[in-house]
């Protein structure tokens, strides 16, 4: 269950097998980094979801499907809430934990991440919408997005949000306008561009300076927001600020340089204005196992480290004095989505066609047309993501043969998985699973060529139900007015 990171074309001495894809001993193996904790393979060659065999899901449910492992979303969620709020209390009294809605959103998983104590990130009125309707404290919300509708923020301020992330000077005045309407004040945060490059893919990497997102602290322009901010004194209510870096990141060494500009920044606050902002958020971005080549940080490690990292550079707060005390030190909020929806999910496909297509030389590879595609994973199309995935629904002795999973678009990027091994027998009918799908894949799932989105399938205790119901071509013309 291997793929490169670059994809296919950016092997050296490409064939139907790159020289990075190492033939498999048991091309039915399951690597458990890439798989949710309750994805089971049985004698008989079946993936089972939390005690649930994929062939009955497939049967009840049809595909192409997602299916989430409910308490692997579950533990994972629970899994940043504690292991970052326990190295943190003795740094600053804490953390808080915002599930970031965006990866995927839906009213059951909202619950699940109001029952399990987190808070959540929304971005949109839509997303703010789903909070709303299974009743989600909304102190614990906050509201993203770069450009923010008077109406949205209307819709955040009525129903109270924790806080709302500001993102250009034309927001500090929309914002100001709509709490002034309302006879409320509002909580803000300022969107901080901190210079920090993610090694990342350029569409996902958000903090350095030539995008759309946050002030730049370089420029000046972060000063400059706060200055305005500060300027609605009783209307607004400036909590602190915010820095997001980028996506898939495997390392903690961008978030230090970040919490140190951002420290520097409370302090530069703290002494010109005289003003704590109690809260510091840093994002999120931790990334996942796509593939056998990614190896994540655990939370524990991850709250461990950043503890360390924030403990080190807030210290320079512990030698001012506000009053007769040292400046109090900012409570620390994180955004991971990914790395709690991602694992969680599986996407379910059954196969249409096979055919072998020469390479090079007398290099074959076996292409491999699924029930999905691009309309429900755009990601490999959009910026060359990898994945794996495996047969799901039988046993197989076959030799392991290169294989490259597509959609059934009328598109040549429509790519599921660049290059895996499966059994040569794979077929018309077979199941196959793709691990990793629980993030930005139902999110940023379309109706190309007028294809119905998958349902959402949770499954848990070895039952499984719907969360999201299948699109039907009903529901798409249904939007159709011809007059």
């Amino acid at each position: 269950m291997r793929a490169h990171e670059a994809g296919a074309l950016h092997a050296e001495g490409y064939g139907a097998a790159p020289h990075w894809l190492p033939y498999p001993n048991d091309v039915m193996e399951l690597l458990p980094q890439l798989w949710s904790k309750g994805v089971t393979r049985g004698d008989d060659g079946v993936l089972a979801v939390a005690g649930v065999p994929v062939t009955q899901i497939a049967r009840d449910f049809g595909t192409a499907a997602y299916v989430v492992d409910e308490d692997d979303f579950r533990a994972r969620a629970r899994a940043f809430a504690d292991d970052f709020t326990r190295p943190f209390v003795a740094v600053c009294g804490g953390a808080d934990v915002y599930y970031a809605g965006k990866a995927f959103l839906c009213s059951a998983v909202a619950r699940w991440v109001m029952e399990e104590g987190l808070s959540l990130d929304v971005c949109s009125g839509g997303e703010l919408a789903v909070a709303q309707r299974v009743g989600f404290p909304p102190e614990r919300l906050a509201l993203h997005g770069n450009n923010k509708s008077l109406a949205e923020i209307r819709q955040a301020l009525s129903y109270g949000v924790g806080r709302i992330v500001l993102d250009s000077l034309e927001e500090v005045e929309r914002v100001a306008q709509v709490a002034t309407e309302l006879g409320v004040v509002a909580p803000v945060m300022v969107r901080v561009t901190v210079g920090v490059e993610a090694h990342t893919h350029e569409f996902i990497a958000t903090a350095h300076e030539d995008q759309k997102f946050g002030f730049s602290l370089a420029s000046g322009s972060a000063a400059e927001a706060i200055e305005a901010v500060l300027a609605h004194d009783g209307v607004l209510d400036l909590r602190g600020v915010h820095s997001h870096i980028g996506s898939q990141i495997f390392d903690v060494s961008g978030f230090e340089i970040a919490a140190r500009r951002l420290v520097g920044l409370h302090v530069a606050v703290l002494q010109e204005h005289g003003l704590h902002m109690p809260e510091m958020d840093l994002g999120g971005g931790y990334g996942i196992a796509y593939t056998s080549e990614h190896d994540p940080m655990t939370p524990a490690h991850l709250g461990a480290d950043m503890a360390a990292v924030c403990d080190r550079e807030m210290r320079v707060l512990d030698e001012l004095v506000e009053g007769d005390a040292p400046a109090p030190r900012p409570r620390i909020s994180i955004e991971p989505g990914r790395a709690i929806a991602g694992p969680s999910t599986l996407s379910l496909y059954e196969v249409g066609t096979v055919k072998q297509v020469q390479v090079t030389g007398d290099a074959v590879r076996t292409y491999v047309s699924v029930d999905g595609g691009m309309s429900d994973n755009v990601r490999t199309a959009l910026y060359g993501a990898d994945y794996s995935c495996t047969l799901a629904g039988r046993s197989s002795e076959a030799a392991p043969a290169v294989t490259r999973v597509v959609g059934r678009h009328c598109e040549s990027g429509d790519i599921v998985v660049m290059d895996e091994y499966l059994p040569a027998d794979v077929g018309p009918g077979d199941l196959l699973a793709v691990p990793g799908t629980g993030a930005y894949c139902r999110s940023l799932s379309s109706q190309y060529n007028h294809t119905p989105r998958p349902p959402v399938i949770a499954v848990r205790d070895g039952r499984a139900r719907v969360i999201v119901r299948r699109e039907t071509v009903e529901d798409i013309l249904a939007l159709d007015v011809d007059e």
